[in-house]
Order: structure tokens, then sequence, then C-alpha cells
């Protein structure tokens, strides 16, 4: 099998200097002549070399202006530059270099010496793309890898939530629509620039994600309580309470068996904090104002609006318009007066969120 010749440009005004570098390359090489700056602009624009030798000595436009307007165009900066000179001047050699040229070679040609240069720098050259194409190639297989595990641990999480909803027909699907408002109120609250300090180091897909975990510890509730038709007594409802403890409890018993995960961090929060409210009123400690994680106050929100919204045995379901001055009822007693705010703005597209869910519109 035959492999193609590597095309080397050859930018000269001397017409013998252009015969004479073709003569000695041409068996190895296929070598284009250009006899100008400006006609190898010309000649870039319909083929590609491997490779330029370019004089530094010419009318009009000299090499090292040529090489300028090379690297300020950024198809043609990772093409080498070797420039030729029949002078000896190290001041302008070193410009060369410092303009990015790769080599100096003196005119006239010593041919074994042209050769063995074009050899080993086309050689630098074919291994810095090898190495670029593997580094490219490993960073596919790391995405691929990297979206395998998320895929399986998004599928775990969704198990694990479908599981509690199982016990709990009342609140079927609650988890689904959680989610969906999270991830609106989050939109809004980027949109917004609140609490930027805050979630600027989260990744949200695994923030969102987790959020399938905020009532897992519904595992841990008696179904007397937990499937109950009726309202709960307050003894019931202390004991209700304690799904957010055992919540919490689950999560840090999966964190001793894994790997440091962030996504379990959020988890732990959202299941630990999402009945907190900011006056101090809430359960399960009893946190104020900024003590309580933002996390659960996003999600007391995205909790508080699906509850409302949503049939219970004892309830009929609040309209929109009902829950949403219910919340905003709620700035500054039950709910982060900001979050609040953010909800205020983004309430019509709750709306359009429960009507999807409902729906059965899930995309």
């Amino acid at each position: 099998m035959e492999f193609a010749k590597k095309r080397v440009a050859l930018v000269d005004d001397d017409i013998t200097s252009l015969a004479l570098g073709k003569g000695i390359m041409a068996d190895q090489y296929d070598v284009v002549t250009i006899p100008s700056g400006e006609k190898l602009f010309q000649f870039l624009g319909r083929v590609r070399p491997d490779l330029i030798l370019l004089d530094v000595d010419m009318p009009v436009m000299n090499g090292y202006e040529t090489l300028k307007k090379l690297n300020a165009q950024p198809e043609y900066q990772d093409i080498p530059v070797i420039f030729l000179t029949s002078m000896s001047d190290t001041a302008n050699e070193i410009e060369g270099l410092n303009l990015g040229a790769v080599d100096y070679i003196s005119k006239p040609f010593s041919p074994p010496l042209l050769l063995k240069r074009l050899e080993l720098h086309l050689k630098v050259v074919s291994q810095q793309r090898e190495l670029i194409n593997y580094n490219n190639n490993l960073q596919e297989m790391v995405k691929a890898r990297t979206k395998t595990i998320l895929d399986m641990q998004n599928s775990v999480l969704k198990i694990v939530a479908n599981l509690v909803e199982s016990r709990d027909e009342i609140t079927g699907g609650h988890v689904e629509r959680t989610r969906r408002y999270l991830s609106i109120l989050l939109d809004g609250l980027v949109k917004m620039g609140l609490y930027t300090n805050e979630i600027e180091g989260w990744n949200q897909e695994f923030f969102l994600q987790s959020s399938q975990l905020h009532d897992v510890g519904k595992i841990s509730i008696p179904d007397k309580i937990l499937l109950k038709p009726d309202r709960l007594t307050p003894e019931e409802f202390n004991e209700m309470k304690n799904h957010t403890l055992f919540g919490v409890r689950i999560i840090e018993a999966i964190q001793k068996e894994t790997p440091e995960s962030s996504f379990l961090s959020h988890a732990k929060i959202l299941a630990g904090y999402h009945h907190e409210k900011w006056d101090g009123t809430g359960y399960p400690y009893g946190l104020k104002g900024l003590d309580i994680p933002l996390g659960g106050r996003l999600m007391a929100i995205a909790d508080v609006y699906d509850a409302l919204i949503s049939a219970r045995p004892y309830k009929k379901p609040f309209t929109h318009e009902e829950a949403a001055q219910i919340i905003i009822g709620g700035r500054g007693v039950q709910f982060d007066p900001d979050l609040t705010d953010v909800f205020i703005a983004v309430a019509h597209l709750f709306d359009q969120a429960a009507g999807k869910v409902r729906k059965g519109v899930f995309s």
C-alpha cells in the first residue's frame, strides 16, 4: 500500500531557489512552489500543506510579515513554518523563532540537511496530531463512560423513588412533578443572579437528579400512617415528620458504601431540610433563615406547591392561582423571601409543568 506524500509549500521570490528546492525534495514530498507571501494565501485557500518553507527576504511581504499573518488566522496556526535565509544573523533568527517558526535553514541548500530537517519536523507534527487524536478519543471515551454512569445512577434513583411512591398511591407522581418545579426555580435563580456564590459549584444535573430522593425516608414510615386516608392526628403527624431524619440516615448509609458523590450530598440536604421554614418553625431541626441550606429552601417551595395543587382524600386540589397566592403569602414566614420572588417570576411555568405532567407529557 502506497502512502500519500506529505505536501510541502516552498515560498521564495527567487526562481533558482524554487527550482533547486523542488529538485531536492520532489522524490520524497509533494512540493508546491510559490513565488511570494501573497500567493501563499491564495494557495492556502485551496490546499493545505503539511509544512511551509518560507524565505525571509522577500519584497512586499517578507517572511516575518507572512508568518504574522499566518498566526493571525486560527486555521493556519498549526502548520509548521521553517524559515529559509541566506543571512547569518542571530538576532533575526531569534525574532523568527519568537514569531513561531520551528526552525531556520540556510541557503544555498544542503540537500541532506534540508531533507533531514523536513523529516524530523514532519515526524514531530505527525506525533502531535496522533496525540491530539488520542486525547480527543480519550475524552470521547470518558464522556461516553460518564454518561453511562449517570444513566445508571439516574435509573437507580428512579427505581428508589418509584419504590417510595409505590407505597404511597395518594401522592403518586409527586417526585417527577417536584423535580420539574425545582428545575424551573433553579433556572429562575440563575437568570435573576441570586445566590450565585452558593450555586456556582453545583452540578445542576446532579442536584436535580438528587431531588428524586427527597422523600426516601417515607420507606420507614408505617403503612397505617403513610396510607391513612384521613388527616393525621398530632401524634401520627409527629411520627410522619421523622421521614426527613430517616431519609438522611438512609442516604448517609449509601454514602458509606460508595465513593464521595455530590449528588448524594445534594440528596441528603433535600431529604433533611425540605420541611424547614424561614421563620424557624419547621422541622426536623427548627432552623431559621439562611441557616437552612439553599437546596432545602428551594425544595420547600416545590414540595408545598405540589401538595397544594394535588388532590387528597381530605381535600380537593387548589387551583394554580390559589396555590401561588398561598406561597406568596408565606414570603418571609415559611419561605425564603428571595426565592419567593423567583417563584413569582416563574409561577406561570409551574402551571405549565403541572399541566404537562398531569397529561403524561414528560418532555
